[in-house]
């Protein structure tokens, strides 16, 4: 009667265990997802920003040869 309690006890805390367990790496693997979504939009967002500042670059270089062109 006792090994059938005892194991009972045991099987209970092991399913404890694996449900923490399971737990926790959905939590890591939520984390690294997050983290990885957040460098990638980094990554997109400077991109981005360096493209619109070399528009803005290449608009004023423009301007300029055009003003040059006028006075010519």
């Amino acid at each position: 009667d006792f090994a059938l309690n005892h194991f009972i006890d045991l099987s209970f805390y092991q399913s404890i265990l694996e449900t923490k367990a399971s737990e926790h790496s959905a939590r890591m693997i939520a984390m690294q997802n997050a983290s990885k979504n957040a460098l990638d939009l980094v990554s997109d967002l400077t991109l981005e920003y360096n493209q619109k500042r070399q528009e803005s670059i290449t608009n004023e270089l423009l301007e300029i040869v055009s003003a040059q062109a006028a006075l010519e």
